[in-house]
């Protein structure tokens, strides 16, 4: 089955909790269509570049997913009729990589960067 990665951003008065639930929520959705959630990371509460429907902030969630495309059109449309969602982007992969995403690698891990000034 082909492997995808999704990045999904909710509303910001939402608790963790809640946010955590919307990422069970639509992996159950994959496995009654057919795929698997393989890995989920909750990145938190980030400050976005500019404003979705009147929100500074929101709650990042990151997805790899082994699935069928039909699966994954689902998801992407309950997400978009999800009052809670705000964006959500879907790229398509060749692997998974097994560390953790860049997002939760802490400052000093991360290798490849010039050092500041």
């Amino acid at each position: 089955m082909p492997l995808y990665e999704h990045v999904m951003i909710a509303r910001q008065d939402l608790s963790n909790t809640q946010a955590e639930g919307l990422i069970e929520h639509f992996g159950t959705v994959l496995t009654d269509n057919g795929g698997s959630l393989v890995d989920h990371e909750y990145w938190g509460v980030k400050t976005m570049a500019y404003k979705i429907n009147k929100n500074r902030k929101g709650h990042y969630a990151f997805l790899r997913t082994d699935a069928p495309a039909p699966a994954v059109q689902e998801m992407e449309r309950l997400m978009r009729l999800h009052d809670d969602v705000m964006r959500v982007l879907t790229i398509k992969v060749d692997e998974h990589k097994e560390l953790p995403s860049v997002q939760m690698q802490k400052r000093d891990d991360r290798d490849n960067r010039r050092e500041r000034r």
